[in-house]
């Protein structure tokens, strides 16, 4: 059984910083790819960066030189080290996970976390 469990949300003035940390247990084994969305309530999904199995990362350019995503492959823990924060950040950021081959933000993910609120003011 998988499970993805988001922390390190809340409340940043703009321009400050947040990281985000996402726990993963359970046969993390058969992940492939991890990623990190984020969602306004009314809006769709919107698609951040991904990080495979190989340490290989991407992002949206909404998040370019902004954004960095990393792992600790000891702890089974996915970051989202966030700087420079503006208003249009502010969403529900989930992680996610994909057993498959193929690490793009166009890619299905099989497993999700609940989220955490990030709100830049």
């Amino acid at each position: 059984h998988v499970q993805l469990v988001e922390s390190g949300g809340g409340s940043v003035q703009a321009g400050g910083s947040l990281r985000l940390s996402c726990a993963a247990s359970g046969d993390t084994r058969s992940f492939n790819c991890m990623g990190w969305f984020r969602q306004v309530p009314g809006e769709e999904r919107e698609g951040l960066a991904t990080l495979d199995w190989r340490g290989i990362t991407a992002y949206a350019d909404s998040v370019k030189g902004r954004f960095t995503i990393s792992k600790d492959n000891v702890k089974n823990i996915l970051y989202l080290q966030m700087d420079n924060l503006i208003p249009e950040d502010s969403a529900t950021y989930r992680c996610a996970a994909r057993g498959r081959a193929g690490c793009t933000l166009g890619h299905y993910f099989h497993y999700w976390g609940h989220g955490t609120q990030v709100t830049a003011s």
